[in-house]
């Protein structure tokens, strides 16, 4: 049995929202896109590819099948746009079937999975994650350096030769918790808050997201919020 709570929310810095997701326990599909690109760009990308990703893993297709297809259909939009402006998105995305998932992104929004401890599944396409993997950053100087937001990976953004889609896959065990998160979250509540809040077993899911976006924005919220839980029961 699947359990879920979902939400965003624009922040108290912007005036527009350009996150997006999707939650259907009954296709066992669940992602969060952050747009970028400035105007309504970011809106149109993250909209696009969630929508191209539902319809094809509705269609039977795996989450990287659709991934790859989604930044293609978001590649052709740009290249065909009479607009300059770019327009990308990451993506975080949860599939759950017949005992098992698999989990795939792109960008710096963010997978976790919280068995007996919290731990992150993905690993950020951004400058910053590069130099620490290089050894050039000490992991605790990242979340404050100047350049963290800049991305390397990104649909919309990448070109398809290029583009890279972390993914994993594993049993889908009874009391497993994933969270899904744009990095408004990321950015605004550390990883032991968050690890606390979902911890707390007497809260229902929708419970845990409402007090995770309470918690960003009294962190500040300078960005979208996005937060997607799904518990396995």
């Amino acid at each position: 049995m699947i359990e879920f709570g979902h939400g965003t929310h624009v922040g108290l810095r912007r005036t527009r929202n350009e996150d997006t997701y999707y939650a259907d326990a009954s296709l066992g599909l669940f992602l969060v896109a952050d747009g970028m690109g400035g105007h309504q760009h970011g809106e149109v990308a993250s909209a696009l590819v969630r929508d191209t990703v539902v319809e094809l893993v509705g269609r039977g297709q795996s989450l990287v099948e659709a991934i790859h297809a989604a930044a293609g259909r978001l590649l052709a939009q740009t290249r065909h746009s009479i607009d300059v402006l770019p327009m990308g998105t990451t993506i975080a995305a949860l599939r759950t079937s017949d005992g098992g998932y698999e989990v795939a992104w792109v960008g710096d929004s963010r997978i976790y999975l919280w068995k007996q401890g919290l731990r992150q599944i993905s690993h950020d396409h951004s400058l910053v994650q590069a130099l620490v993997e290089a050894g050039r950053l000490d992991p605790a100087q990242a979340s404050q350096h100047p350049q963290r937001n800049v991305l390397t990976q990104a649909l919309g953004v990448t070109t398809a030769e290029q583009l890279h889609i972390g993914m994993a896959r594993g049993q889908l065990e009874s009391g497993t918790t994933f969270l899904l998160c744009s990095d408004g979250l990321t950015e605004n509540v550390n990883d032991t808050t968050i690890a606390r809040t979902i911890a707390r077993s007497e809260l229902a899911a929708q419970e845990c997201v409402d007090q995770l976006l309470l918690d960003a924005l009294d962190g500040g919220g300078d960005d979208n919020i996005t937060v997607l839980i799904v518990r396995s029961r």
